[in-house]
């Protein structure tokens, strides 16, 4: 046993410092254990060629191909002082150009007889019109016509092809799991033993040894499923886990009282709510009024009236004697929700103040770009008790912050905050406060099982009554220029008929957001330039198709003082035009606003231009959203943008967008960076997976706990809970 390489041992020992240095880096593996979780991508047949006829569609991309040398020959060219070996094989279904230079043709054209099969790995290339693997990496498949079952049992064999780097072809790494492979006898097997057999599952040793080294494609079957049920299972564990703890904890049950602010407001209201405002705020209030805390996600498509329902929430909350928060992620949103919730209380947000109702309560917004007066007054407001509700962004968390009796927690585009600023908020209670997590980004049911699985789910999809459906158009400003021009003519149309556009740009443009130079993109020209900026737009705008309209902008780096100005002109109609980045893409509520046209629209992701899209039609008159792009008809940016165009419901859209994407980064950018710990588990396809691993977590957990009875679990979940994955999971 003395060779056999501990699974949690460095791949130095093992490979060695050259090789383990390239897995470390360019890969992310460090052990042995992480190599044997390095799955095969796919698998070739030896017997069956990979087909040379689909490398058109993978230029620059890294290929490995079997296939036979059809003809081999040295040209020379500087007068005989350069050599070129020129190798053409094919598969049946293509052929393809291999090329050598200098000192390194002559072991090739010495390996590489014409009747020869090889595998071959390199980057496609595209030369005089034709497709090449310059100087690719090659394993000679050397069927010898002299051993014929040799061969024929070689020819069957099923070739792992695993995600692989320019220093390390596939085949190298294959090398390096057969030299951790003997190890894999110590691996810990997280699944307890009876929901492994009552599943029909695999031990993960054979599952390990089935997925490296099938013999057959039943074992690859056999090795996914069980490999699936880990990375499921111990996730949903971890969940479980803290929901568990979460329900522990004690809260003070929040009733509305009869005939209180609650039923004030309500009786105010011009418009009947929606049956799912309603059903939902039925799961709120239910939950409020138990004593353990209230851990709830509620998504919403765009403008189904989520900060009602919040609202409503905090307003009970008030009833029975406590404070509400709502944390935004910017300043803008803060403002925007401060803004429509006093308009929507009315006399009831003034508490206290001349004028205001006896029932009321004081609304406060606190930033942290408030001058100093103002601060000290809202937080005084919030120490005393004066103010029930206070809206702001991370200035809540501070230390100097504190609660007369803080009983709810509402949480705007979870997404963008952690479980840490989370708690920090819920800490400032005397006891824990009740969570509502609100996002308007809608989210595949397994993703919220996968990413925000510490929480009950609440789902608003239908839209308020006199909501206006919002048309999109794809404008193809490089095939047709024209259709641009007549975007802008759409734009003057609508803010002569009364109402006002937004146009949102990638970039702001002041010097500091200078994009890197990165390289070009053999998709399209339109890569190589960098990404429209809104103060370049808004100065083309203003000279040239809006001329004599009220243009103004909106970004991030404008001081706080001056955006809240800009929005507040916007929101009085008095600003036309609004030039913005993404600052706009959540809550943002201007019912004036009918039209948005999106700029280099092929940079945003689906999701995003979905929310960005709802922040029109939000009256009466229909919405009209224009993205526009220079990407070619054929090219998946256009995919995207069509798919977009084609429907209005975010739930489908969120779909095309997690298939297009990893799933740790569907959320946007609070996960991006992170490697998703999900390698073999697809949120999509393995919904099924999903739900049952969820029941059996939620079972073993309410068992034990601790675990305690379940060590290679606590083991695995150990490692899955490491940083890295830790903000992965954090983020939900």
């Amino acid at each position: 046993m003395e060779d056999v390489p501990a699974l949690d041992e460095d791949l130095k020992k093992t490979l060695g410092p050259a090789t383990a240095k390239v897995l470390a880096e360019q890969l992310g593996l460090h052990t042995a254990l992480d190599l044997l979780h390095h799955y095969p991508r796919r698998y070739a047949e030896r017997g069956e060629l990979t087909s040379l006829a689909e490398l058109a569609d993978q230029i620059d991309e890294h290929v490995t191909v079997v296939a036979q040398v059809a003809d081999a020959r040295i040209l020379t060219f500087n007068g005989g002082r350069g050599k070129r070996l020129e190798v053409t094989i094919t598969d049946g279904s293509g052929r393809l150009q291999l090329v050598f230079f200098g000192a390194g043709v002559h072991k090739p054209h010495k390996d590489l007889l014409p009747g020869s099969r090889a595998m071959f790995a390199g980057k496609v290339s595209k030369f005089n019109h034709k497709l090449q693997l310059a100087h690719p990496a090659y394993e000679p498949l050397g069927a010898d016509a002299s051993d014929r079952d040799a061969a024929t049992a070689f020819a069957s064999q099923l070739i792992p092809i695993y995600p692989a780097c320019a220093k390390l072809e596939s085949w190298k790494i294959a090398k390096c799991v057969d030299a951790v492979l003997p190890g894999v006898q110590e691996a810990v097997d997280p699944l307890p033993a009876a929901l492994r057999e009552g599943r029909g599952l695999v031990p993960l040793t054979e599952a390990l040894l089935k997925i490296h080294r099938p013999a057959t494609k039943a074992d690859i079957d056999d090795a996914r499923q069980r490999l699936k049920w880990d990375e499921a299972f111990v996730l949903q564990v971890a969940l479980a886990r803290r929901r568990h703890a979460d329900s522990q904890l004690p809260a003070v049950p929040r009733r509305p009282t009869p005939g209180g602010l609650l039923d004030s407001f309500d009786a105010k209201l011009p418009f009947t709510l929606t049956e799912g405002q309603q059903s939902v705020s039925k799961e709120i209030f239910d939950d409020l009024s138990t004593s353990h805390p209230m851990h709830r996600l509620l998504q919403g498509e765009v403008g189904s009236g989520k900060t009602m329902v919040a609202l409503r929430a905090m307003l009970a909350v008030v009833d029975s004697g406590g404070q509400a928060a709502m944390l935004a992620p910017t300043e803008v949103l803060a403002q925007q929700h401060h803004r429509s919730i006093t308009e929507m209380m009315g006399e009831l947000a003034e508490g206290g103040m001349l004028g205001g109702s006896d029932q009321g309560t004081k609304v406060v917004l606190l930033t942290g770009s408030m001058g100093m007066p103002a601060r000290r007054q809202a937080l005084l407001d919030l120490v005393t008790g004066e103010a029930g509700i206070v809206i702001g962004t991370h200035a809540l968390i501070e230390d100097k912050v504190q609660f007369h009796d803080l009983g709810l927690v509402v949480v705007d585009e979870q997404h963008r905050f952690g479980v840490e600023q989370r708690d920090a908020l819920r800490s400032k209670g005397k006891q824990p406060p009740h969570l509502l997590v609100m996002t308007a980004t809608p989210i595949p049911r397994t993703v919220a099982m996968t990413v925000f699985g510490d929480l009950e789910t609440s789902v608003l999809d239908q839209l308020p009554a006199g909501r206006s459906p919002i048309a999109t158009h794809v404008v193809p400003a490089k095939d047709k220029p024209h259709f641009l021009a007549r975007a802008w003519e759409r734009v003057r149309e609508e803010v002569e008929n009364g109402h006002q556009a937004y146009v949102v740009c990638p970039r702001i443009g002041d010097g500091e957001d200078e994009p890197k130079k990165k390289k070009a993109s053999a998709e399209d020209e339109a890569e190589k330039r960098p990404p429209l900026a809104v103060l370049d737009i808004a100065e083309q705008l203003t000279r040239g198709p809006l001329a004599g309209l009220s243009v103004e902008v909106l970004h991030g780096r404008m001081d706080p003082a001056d955006k809240d100005d800009v929005m507040r002109r916007f929101a009085a109609g008095e600003v036309k035009v609004l030039v913005a980045t993404t600052v706009i893409e959540v809550g943002v509520n201007v019912p004036n606003s009918t039209v948005m046209v999106i700029m280099d629209a092929d940079r945003f992701g689906v999701s995003q231009l979905h929310q960005l899209r709802g922040r029109v039609g939000r009256g009466s008159a229909p919405g009209l959203c224009l993205l526009v792009s220079e990407m070619h008809e054929a090219s998946p940016a256009r995919a995207r943008l069509a798919a977009v165009a084609a429907t209005l419901d975010g739930f489908e859209l969120s779909r095309i967008d997690l298939e297009q994407r990893r799933e740790g980064d569907v959320l946007g950018q609070a996960q991006s960076g992170v490697r998703s710990s999900l390698r073999m588990l697809a949120v999509i396809e393995d919904e099924e997976v999903i739900a049952q691993a969820r029941e059996e977590a939620t079972r073993v957990v309410a068992d034990d706990p601790e675990l305690e009875r379940l060590p290679g679990l606590r083991t695995a979940l150990e490692a899955l809970l490491d940083t890295e994955r830790e903000q992965y999971l954090e983020k939900g």
